[in-house]
């Protein structure tokens, strides 16, 4: 059967948007042989739906609940592909489906206790074969009881070949179908029973050291691959590697944001190995005022391992010697200026240690820094610290392990409550480093302990706190939202703020806009061949361009986002402005994926159309940002708004974008109901009245416009909303024939 060109319409009835069934007229497919369709709202996204007949649905239109239409990015009266879609039996069988379970309506939340076991009976009788997909959203009455809604967060198929269960992102359920409820977040309904979400557990990944019992986590692959380069050698007998005639590497350069671990990891490198007490040496340490005795502050640390090789030769110990901060004594040479020269003979005297005509075999030196650019580059050369590893920012499995690290002896001792799941703490702590997270942990316990402490006239420690003492959930939400936020992802929120309405889909130009927005950060994470993405979404004013900015970025799943944001520099003359900009580029080059949204970037450059005035400063800035390629194995999606594009052509800044994305006001009456649609504000009796008003009719209004007129509007009376909205539409929107 060929694809038919249908339009999208609402779904007639209550009953059959709890279904979670497309609805369409048996004049287009005959539901008896026709059980599943997939629609193509847009040439690169398509959607599975089962559907069901109904009379009251106009040929040639499908019916969609408005959970399904937010979901699939929906508008009404949109043209869409239909076909016919038949699930293979031996691998689109559902095995085990997971929800995430929320009330649909916030203000009608209850503490009444949903048993899952039931629900999940409920679910398989209500939806039997039917299509669902990853992600999808819908809603589910439970027993006539308040209404549910449900999110797709996991998905198994059976693959009949192998016998064994699969992750899919599509499938059909059977009667057999596991059924798994977990809270969404942040939600107050209760769950009990069996069927209570689904655990998935993390497994080590180097089976060959312990990293839990290191204190190490989420630095396992940086730490295979400096055993790899660094110890490999050292495993094997001294005379077959005097038999290679090799030497072993004498140094090692840990670098990265602060707080990610360099410390800890280079701390516990002498215990993995059967090494002397390893010497720690702060960076300044080394200074002296006097002549010469900084020189001899050096050589002090490589003489105990000076006396051993002389005494045991091959057989002797490894010394370890950690520099912390090597940075403020190995500076490059001859960049400080007005100096002694301390810091110059003190970098020479180290070379001459490690690397000089006297070269020690037993010694490993590592070094710690946050400014990798400031050392001498003669330090970072093969022979001295050769082995160079940045030590990022840990991913999620790496929360996870730090997570279980600092919360293992509280659950040993039954401290921890059995609410706290360490792999959602770990999702909600994005772009955390590891000293934050311990922190976090910190922070809960105090939160805890707080609890049971009695304020009077004088501190009082409840009797039997020692034993109710236990580490909640909320103890940690509590620390999340007041007392820890990440360096390097304090914009989490402010992009989440932008988008806290949720984007509004009322027509074409916004599903376009986002779905270009999602092919230019897929090329960003799967193309080797552009690092650097640099988007110009450029519009009228208020036609939602910021949001839908941060909509892009929140949906690339980016692990670092930052906004670049005007208001935030209010007050800044030109050079610390360049700075501070120049600062969000850089941090973001220490993550390995990052988006960084560049917002109204006429305001940046201080433009004003009187003059014109504008501050080159920032410009020759941004000019040379917007075109730097990020550092080897970094990718940068930058997402710049502006409301004057003239301006930029002008200035010759449109040429360092890679691509352009034009955002539109509403100019129909059409696009106009299907943003009310999506606002959700008027009652179904009043959304016929204002279709009456503005049928046939042209407008043009910003889409955050037409917001603030609706809000204006639903103040009214009842009665009095459609005449008031229509009246702010002619006079604001210039609604007309």
């Amino acid at each position: 059967m060929a694809t038919l060109t249908m339009k999208v319409a609402r779904c007639p009835t209550d009953e059959l948007s709890l279904t979670n069934c497309a609805v369409v007229n048996d004049k287009d497919l005959d539901v008896t042989k026709i059980k599943h369709i997939k629609v193509h709202p847009t040439p690169n996204h398509t959607y599975i739906f089962t559907i069901k007949s109904h009379n009251a649905i106009v040929p040639g239109t499908v019916g969609f609940s408005l959970p399904q239409r937010k979901w699939a990015m929906l508008s009404l009266n949109q043209e869409i592909g239909v076909m016919p879609y038949k699930f293979d039996p031996n691998t689109q069988y559902i095995s085990s489906i997971t929800l995430e379970v929320d009330f649909l309506q916030k203000k009608n939340t209850t503490t009444e206790a949903y048993n899952t076991e039931t629900m999940a009976m409920e679910f398989l009788m209500q939806f039997p074969q039917q299509a669902f997909t990853q992600g999808q959203q819908l809603v589910f009455e439970f027993q006539g009881k308040k209404l549910l809604g449900l999110t797709i967060k996991e998905l198994e198929v059976m693959d009949m070949g192998s016998g064994k269960p699969k992750q899919a992102r599509l499938g059909i359920t059977m009667p057999n179908t596991n059924v798994f409820f977990e809270k969404a977040e942040n939600s107050v309904v209760n769950l009990t029973g069996k069927a209570k979400s689904k655990q998935s557990f993390q497994s080590i990944i180097n089976p060959d050291w312990d990293f839990t019992k290191m204190g190490i986590g989420g630095l396992d692959n940086e730490f295979s691959a400096i055993f790899r380069r660094a110890f490999a050698s050292r495993v094997f007998p001294p005379e077959v590697v005097e038999q290679l005639g090799m030497k072993h590497v004498r140094g090692i350069l840990l670098f990265g944001p602060p707080g990610t671990g360099k410390t800890l990891m280079a701390r516990q490198i002498g215990k993995m190995l059967n090494a002397r007490e390893p010497k720690i040496i702060n960076g300044p340490q080394i200074l002296d005022k006097y002549v010469g005795e900084s020189e001899a502050n050096v050589r002090k640390l490589f003489l105990e391992a000076e006396e051993e090789e002389k005494r045991c030769g091959i057989n002797s110990g490894l010394h370890i010697i950690i520099f912390d901060e090597i940075d403020a004594i190995c500076k490059s040479r001859g960049s400080v200026a007005g100096n002694t020269g301390v810091h110059d003979t003190v970098v020479n005297q180290l070379l001459a240690k490690i690397d000089g005509v006297e070269q020690l075999n037993n010694i490993l030196v590592i070094g710690m820094t946050n400014r990798k650019d400031m050392i001498d580059e003669a330090l970072t050369r093969p022979g001295r610290l050769e082995v160079q590893m940045e030590i990022g920012l840990p991913d999620e499995n790496g929360r996870v392990q730090i997570l279980n690290i600092h919360t293992a002896t509280m659950r040993e001792n039954g401290k921890l409550a059995d609410d706290v799941d360490n792999l959602k703490l770990a999702e909600l702590t994005k772009n955390f480093s590891g000293a934050e997270i311990e922190g976090l942990v910190r922070a809960a316990t105090s939160t805890a302990m707080n609890r049971l402490i009695k304020a009077s006239n004088k501190v009082e420690i409840d009797p039997d706190a020692p034993d109710r003492l236990k580490v909640t959930w909320a103890d940690f939400m509590n620390a999340l939202e007041n007392d820890v936020k990440p360096a390097f992802g304090t914009s989490a929120t402010e992009v989440s703020a932008y988008v806290a309405n949720g984007i509004i889909p009322w027509g074409a130009p916004v599903a376009r806009i986002l779905e270009d927005g999602e092919l230019l950060a897929k090329q960003v994470k799967e193309s080797e061949r552009t690092p650097l993405v640099a988007v110009l979404l450029e519009g009228p004013p208020g036609s939602g361009k910021t949001a839908l900015a941060a909509q892009i970025a929140k949906n690339s799943d980016f692990p670092f986002l930052k906004i670049c944001s005007p208001e935030n520099m209010i007050g800044f003359h030109e050079s610390a402005k360049c700075q501070q900009i120049k600062k969000i580029f850089d941090d973001a080059y220490k993550s390995q994926l990052s988006c960084v949204i560049v917002d109204d970037i006429e305001r940046l450059l201080d433009y004003a159309p009187i003059g014109p005035r504008f501050s080159n400063l920032v410009l020759q800035a941004l000019l040379v940002l917007l075109k730097k390629v990020p550092p080897h194995g970094r990718k940068l999606l930058v997402i710049a708004t502006s409301s004057r594009r003239d301006v930029l052509q002008d200035l010759e800044m449109t040429n360092v974008f890679n691509a352009r994305i034009h955002a539109y006001n509403l100019s129909t009456g059409e696009q106009l109901l299907a943003a009310l649609d999506g606002m959700d504000a008027f009652t179904k009796k009043e959304m016929e009245d204002i279709t009456k008003a503005v049928d046939g009719k042209r407008l043009c209004i910003a889409i955050k416009k037409l917001q603030v007129l609706v809000e204006m509007a639903r103040q009214t009376e009842e009665g009095e909303r459609v005449p008031k909205l229509i009246t702010l539409l002619q006079e604001e929107g210039g609604l007309e024939d």
